[in-house]
């Protein structure tokens, strides 16, 4: 039994998704992924419990843990209630904590969503919030959202929300005292020490690229090589 494979054994999620997988594919078969990616949740359950630590580490490195959308459907379907979604969590999980997800180009994204996401939560108190939502960055909500995003305070007045504003409401201003509670939860289950994991790799990586954190952000965000898909 190898290290990494160890590792991997101290992540609730691992145990409770491969208790006690038989390989029959029915996960490969309901997932959504699976039918646009070049991505085979069964082939990642059986090469992890090979426990070769070469095997694990390569997938670590790869772009496929991170075609997965975290649905859950290979766990309704499976016949023995397993989740092979639940294992790729456990090797997102470690390969992010060794930095080795800067070896593939879908797992550098995650800096970005990093950035996008928890500071929205942080800082908002919303995944995705209006103040921080670039056109720029989304063409394919088109115009209409661009002249929303434009417009957005007379909009949201128009539809009943309290944009912005203390009180009840939707896309109210979250209170500072809030705020500072989901920084607490952030720092207490390990979020913090998550993002600044991401951040320390992530800049490692940008320096190996000759980019700043703004291009290499930006980069990862939009860039996207072919090979991929199962179409290609």
């Amino acid at each position: 039994m190898g290290k990494l494979y160890d590792e991997l054994c101290k992540d609730y999620r691992f145990k409770e998704g491969m208790k006690t997988c038989i390989n029959c594919g029915t996960c490969t078969a309901i997932c959504p992924a699976a039918e646009f990616y070049k991505y085979d949740p069964r082939k990642i359950v059986d090469t992890v419990q090979r426990k070769n630590d070469d095997d694990i580490l390569a997938l670590l490195k790869s772009e496929t843990i991170w075609y997965c959308g975290e649905c859950m459907s290979c766990l309704t379907r499976c016949p023995r209630k397993n989740g092979a979604g639940l294992v790729v969590m456990a090797l997102r999980a470690l390969s992010t904590k060794l930095g080795y997800f800067t070896c593939s180009e879908r797992g550098r994204q995650l800096y970005p969503l990093s950035k996008a996401l928890n500071g929205n939560i942080l800082n908002y108190g919303y995944c995705v919030h209006p103040e921080t939502f670039k056109y720029e960055d989304h063409p394919e909500s088109g115009p209409v959202m661009e002249w929303v995003l434009n417009n957005r305070e007379e909009v949201y007045a128009r539809v009943g929300a309290n944009y912005m504003k203390s009180g009840p409401g939707v896309l109210r201003k979250i209170e500072q005292e809030d705020l500072d509670e989901l920084k607490a939860i952030f720092d207490v289950s390990g979020g913090t020490e998550h993002m600044e994991t991401i951040d320390k790799f992530s800049e490692k990586k940008a320096k190996e690229m000759g980019m700043t954190m703004e291009e290499y952000r930006k980069y990862t965000f939009e860039h996207c090589s072919p090979g991929h898909f199962n179409n290609e």
